[in-house]
């Protein structure tokens, strides 16, 4: 076999093996977090959404400006 063509091989498979430990180093790791997930005794986690501005400027729509929706099947 030529040297480049025994190095370009040599350097497939080590990059085989690199790919091939990180999927193995990702797939324990979302194990153990499941794991802890399921044996957690505290409260769930509570996410509190931010408000969220109504304009660009951030300013946020307040109630004097609401109208009320009209009933489905009543006309004016």
């Amino acid at each position: 076999m030529y040297p480049e063509i025994m190095r370009e091989v040599a350097r497939q498979r080590q990059q085989e093996w690199v790919q091939a430990a990180r999927k193995a180093s990702l797939a324990k790791a979302a194990r153990k977090a499941i794991r802890a997930q399921r044996t957690r005794t505290e409260a769930p986690d509570t996410f509190v959404v931010p408000p969220i501005p109504d304009y660009v400027d951030g300013t946020f729509h307040g109630a004097e400006g609401h109208v009320p929706a009209q009933p489905a099947g009543t006309a004016r």
